[in-house]
């Protein structure tokens, strides 16, 4: 056997490595329509789950779905219509700018505050990034 088959079954005897960010699986609305309004009803929930406030997802969401929202009891309400997968696809770009690490892709961060910019701190691999978006 020679150096190169050598080397090719060495190769194939390695484990498939895995670079893919599934760790985290991303939340999905649950809620329904009412007249002209839209209901969340697990935000909360979903706040929980990726460790950031409500009030501070709400806010981003108003932003993107330019609609007017408010918490009422446990549910967040929208002041017009707006299908599931809107709400999905705009809570998954919150997730991707201010939940997931840009190194490591895991959702075990914290927003610092640090000369007045807002820093995206990896606890697991302690990157700081920048948030370039704004609220």
């Amino acid at each position: 056997m020679n150096y190169e088959e050598m080397l090719k079954k060495a190769k194939e005897s390695l484990p498939k490595v895995q670079n893919k960010c599934e760790r985290f699986e991303m939340p999905k609305v649950k809620g329904h329509v009412e007249g002209n309004r839209t209901i969340i009803i697990n935000i909360f929930a979903i706040a929980d789950q990726i460790s950031r406030p409500a009030d501070h997802i709400l806010k981003f969401l108003q932003r993107e779905l330019a609609t007017p929202g408010f918490f009422q009891d446990k549910r967040l309400v929208f002041g017009r219509k707006l299908t599931s997968s809107m709400i999905n696809d705009k809570l998954h770009k919150y997730v991707q700018t201010f939940v997931l690490c840009d190194q490591c892709c895991k959702p075990d961060t914290k927003l610092l505050e640090e000369e007045g910019k807002l820093i995206k701190k990896c606890m697991a691999c302690g990157t700081k990034s920048p948030v370039l978006a704004k609220i």
